[in-house]
């Protein structure tokens, strides 16, 4: 009997050796992936296409890794695979809108010069687009399989919210402080862009997704009381970087959230658990007069704090987008509304309507359709949807739709969770995808990769499996 038991503990001493160091390696896996959305957020963004570049391999550095671990622990099957699915579809066809289809000439001097038949306008721009795609989908395979503890959940979540916050925090040192071109890095100019984003509306984007990671995590009672503060400390900053930041989609972004949060608070039936069915707020929550002063109210206050914390710039900015979005307003024919823009886009997209112009080819192509002087050409459709619609055509469109789908239908089933953090995360989550999904009518802060990947993890936040199966660590 002794023989049989000391036979049976080898390969189990052999397995536990085995798991040691595949246990590191995972632990390793996850803190390179935190310190990615560190290091994506410092160089403007990753805006630039080196940086860009430099980003892709360090996420296929991590996927050898990640590989490797996997060898050794074994492989159950890709988490979030619906997720996955059609991202991995979008890139799979952007590559293949930059596929020369042949189209031979009967005429050999013109079949020499061979001649660009691809779908794509730009089809290195679709490629490097393709990868760029392919490597934030690694990105979130890899959130999927290694934030699978409520443990390392917290570390992404302090992770999101402390990026957004060191961000806002330079951004107003730099807005007050800043008197000559460079501050830390060399290209910030004074008075363009906020934080350490080029543009503003991009430097929004982050504090949008924060903000509502955090407010939401708050509301739905999914932080300790003594931890709160902590919370309120973060997005105090973050808060003010947003409005200082004089971002019109930005702010009208944050309204949404505080409105979607305010809804979701006073809907919710017993409050997530915070409240009890016989409880007397509970019975102020039922009463539709009240919900709806209560709701007034808050967005009230907080449009009056914005305002005050914004001043007369912010205003003067927000009544400028009268003439950008009236499509009767002249503006010397430079063709830079977003009104004009977008009648561009549509045009374009009635001329490609199956295949579009190719992914990431929008700069390039609608130099065809923008009917202006030529002193301004549009690099992006400044409506992320209206650029999937004419860059991917209707084939690229229906992609999107079908990972919104899937996104929508993990949420609703992740906001009946049981257990009160996990249900708190998908709030949390909703809130940041509400702002982004409404930021993203009027601008393009996806286009950055900083703000792509904390993106795809609010993603997986709101769409992850954090059961019994997902805490053990590998």
């Amino acid at each position: 009997m002794s023989h049989l038991a000391l036979v049976e503990s080898i390969p189990l001493e052999k397995r536990a050796a085995r798991l040691q160091p595949a246990s590191l390696l995972s632990k390793g896996i996850f803190g390179a992936l935190v310190l990615l959305i560190f290091a994506a957020a410092v160089p403007y963004g990753t805006a630039e296409p080196w940086w860009k570049a430099m980003f892709i391999c360090a996420t296929f550095a991590i996927c050898i890794a990640a590989i490797i671990e996997t060898s050794i622990t074994g492989w159950d099957g890709p988490r979030g695979f619906s997720v996955l699915l059609p991202m991995l579809s979008l890139s799979v066809f952007a590559f293949l809108q930059t596929i020369s289809i042949g189209g031979g000439n009967p005429d050999p001097a013109v079949s020499s010069l061979a001649v660009w038949n691809a779908v794509s306008a730009d089809p290195y721009q679709t490629r490097f687009f393709s990868m760029e795609m392919l490597a934030l989908t690694a990105c979130l395979a890899l959130f999927y399989r290694y934030a699978n503890s409520a443990t390392r959940i917290q570390v992404l979540i302090y992770s999101i919210i402390g990026v957004a916050a060191a961000s806002a925090i330079y951004g107003i040192l730099r807005q007050t402080t800043q008197q000559d071109q460079g501050f830390l890095l060399p290209l910030m100019k004074q008075q363009q862009g906020y934080g350490q984003f080029i543009n503003k509306n991009h430097f929004a984007y982050l504090m949008e997704m924060a903000l509502g990671l955090g407010l939401g995590i708050c509301i739905a009672g999914g932080v300790k009381r003594e931890r709160v503060m902590i919370y309120v400390a973060l997005l105090l900053p973050v808060w003010t970087g947003l409005v200082l930041s004089n971002s019109r989609g930005g702010v009208l972004a944050m309204l949404t959230q505080f409105g979607v949060g305010a809804l979701i608070l006073l809907n919710s039936q017993e409050r997530f658990g915070l409240v009890s069915h016989q409880g007397s707020l509970h019975k102020v929550a039922q009463s539709k007069i009240l919900r709806i002063v209560f709701l007034v109210a808050l967005i009230t206050g907080i449009l009056f704090g914005t305002l005050w914390v914004g001043g007369d710039q912010l205003v003067t900015n927000f009544q400028a987008a009268t003439g950008e979005l009236n499509p009767t307003a002249v503006d010397g024919r430079t063709g830079s509304s977003r009104n004009e823009i977008w009648r561009a886009t549509l045009k374009m997209f009635a001329a490609h309507p199956i295949l579009g112009v190719g992914m990431g080819a929008y700069w390039i192509a609608i130099t065809a359709y923008h009917d202006a002087s030529g002193q301004v050409t549009p690099q992006e459709a400044h409506n992320d949807y209206l650029e999937l619609l004419s860059s991917g055509g209707l084939v690229g469109f229906a992609i999107g739709v079908w990972f919104a789908l899937i996104v929508y239908k993990r949420v609703r089933r992740n906001l009946r969770n049981r257990d009160p953090f996990e249900r708190a995360v998908c709030v949390g989550s909703v809130l940041g995808i509400a702002g982004v999904a409404v930021h993203s009518l009027v601008d393009f802060g996806l286009h950055m990769l900083a703000n792509a990947l904390v993106f795809i993890a609010v993603i997986m936040l709101a769409t992850g499996e954090f059961g019994a199966k997902a805490e053990i660590e590998h």
